[in-house]
């Protein structure tokens, strides 16, 4: 069993791959073996997929167990822990989360009915539309990184609030109960290749916080 290791949780409509690097990174700079947990978005529901989280964790052979999830990821790795607890220490990071719900999504529901509706799928109807949380009350240590860069697929569904990272804004990030929050001047699909938030990722799930005194490495 490893001291240590995170569990990588992807975003929606997507397989894990986007987050190589990111792996990459942890592991090979910041000694953080990795693992990837994967979901489909169409074929079941976020809170199932959530469960799936959950009964994942139990498989990994770890003293602690951290996460770290992109996007829809984030949210459903704090619905997993909220949901069943985890006995084994560890922290959670989530990238771009849109933990209080998304702003792109209720409008691509809104202008294309069924058809917006249908490319959420299962998950993201569930987990995105509305607010699964309204406070964190778990008892790890969670740190979101926000972007502030607004390119990406949501400003084509209209405004996002100020600032955003093109997909989410970063007030939709910003959940009651969560232990540190930093923004950064990267994309939605930024945070996954940024060398500053693979950085920043390892330190908080070191330290419990964000490192604002000098230039993690």
């Amino acid at each position: 069993m490893v001291p240590e290791i995170a569990v990588l949780v992807h975003g929606l409509w997507m397989n894990g791959v986007e987050a190589g690097l990111l792996r990459y990174r942890l592991e090979s700079e910041h000694g953080i073996p990795t693992v990837l947990f994967q979901y489909g978005t169409f074929a079941a529901g976020f809170t199932a997929n959530a469960d799936r989280l959950r009964d994942f964790l139990d498989g990994v052979e770890a003293e602690r167990v951290h996460l770290v999830g992109h996007s829809t990821g984030g949210l459903m790795a704090l619905v997993a822990l909220e949901r069943r607890p985890f006995e084994r220490p560890g922290r959670v990071v989530c990238l771009g989360s849109p933990l209080k719900g998304s702003i792109a999504a209720d409008r691509l529901a809104s202008l294309a009915g069924e058809l917006g509706a249908m490319i959420l799928g299962a998950t993201g109807r569930e987990g995105l539309l509305g607010q699964v949380l309204t406070r964190y009350e778990g008892d790890r240590d969670v740190g979101v990184i926000a972007g502030t860069t607004s390119v990406g697929a949501g400003m084509v569904l209209g405004i996002l609030p100020e600032p955003n990272d093109g997909t989410v804004a970063v007030v939709e990030t910003q959940l009651p109960g969560i232990r540190d929050h930093l923004t950064l001047p990267v994309t939605h699909t930024g945070l996954l290749v940024a060398p500053e938030v693979a950085a920043q990722t390892a330190f908080f799930l070191r330290h419990g916080r964000f490192n604002r005194a000098t230039p993690p490495g």
